[in-house]
């Protein structure tokens, strides 16, 4: 969704905010880094969600237990999304929260999905995301489509 001045308003589900955290996502790297170019080209309001941290810091830990983290790179990374400037956070409002516990009762059980989903809606944001299960819980329950993938975001 765009803004008044009509910029892209974007929040970011977690796998596009990993390489910043200096975490590796395999095959989706560079699909996930051109996105991140290209909301930057775009002059993109780009947002994040504290879940998405939270989420990160849990494959964060998974990696560090097999030995496969870098907590310079993390915290470099930590520091830029937070006080950069260049990410905004998002403060979900009571009705983000019921929102996503409503979804969890329509059946989809990822709460931070539902968290990210549910604030894209609240704040008017799109919400950029490789979650193809997501979007189609969301079209199977008529739901608001505010998800944007990949491929719709490098048409830009």
């Amino acid at each position: 969704m765009r803004s008044r001045g009509g910029r892209l308003r974007v929040l970011l589900d977690t796998s596009f905010l990993l390489p910043t955290l200096g975490i590796a996502l395999g095959r989706r790297d560079s699909l996930v880094r051109e996105c991140l170019l290209k909301l930057s080209q775009v002059g993109a309001e780009i947002y994040f969600s504290r879940y998405s941290l939270l989420e990160a810091t849990w494959l964060a830990a998974r990696l560090a237990r097999r030995g496969a983290f870098d907590p310079d790179a993390y915290a470099m990374g930590l520091e830029s999304i937070t006080r950069s400037g260049r990410y905004r956070q998002v403060s979900e409002r009571t009705e983000a929260y019921l929102l996503a516990i409503r979804l969890y009762e329509l059946g989809h059980r990822d709460m931070i999905d539902n968290l990210l989903y549910a604030s894209s809606r609240q704040l008017g944001l799109r919400l950029l995301t490789l979650d193809e299960e997501l979007r189609a819980f969301i079209q199977s329950r008529g739901l608001e489509d505010t998800l944007m993938f990949p491929e719709e975001l490098l048409k830009l």
